[in-house]
């Protein structure tokens, strides 16, 4: 892949899609999506839960993710 020059940062953000994917585009995801699981695998906990509004959901998706990244910063010590 050579250099690629661009007039303004719409054009690099552009350029930064794929617009025909192939077989390969697709591998590259889904390594990548591996990788992320090996550095940082997700925590949540198991069973279903039932809510009676999407922001009751959401705001139990939040506390997780909040309770999570705690414990991460907390296991690296900086906190």
């Amino acid at each position: 892949m050579g250099l690629q020059k661009f007039k303004t940062f719409e054009e690099a953000q552009q350029a930064l899609w794929c617009y025909n994917p192939d077989e390969t585009y697709f591998k590259q995801v889904r390594e990548l999506f591996k990788l992320a699981n090996r550095l940082c695998p997700p925590d949540f906990p198991r069973g279903v839960f039932k809510y009676r509004t999407m922001e009751e959901a959401n705001n139990a998706k939040q506390e997780w993710l909040l309770q999570n990244a705690l414990k991460k910063r907390a296991s690296r010590g900086l906190i």
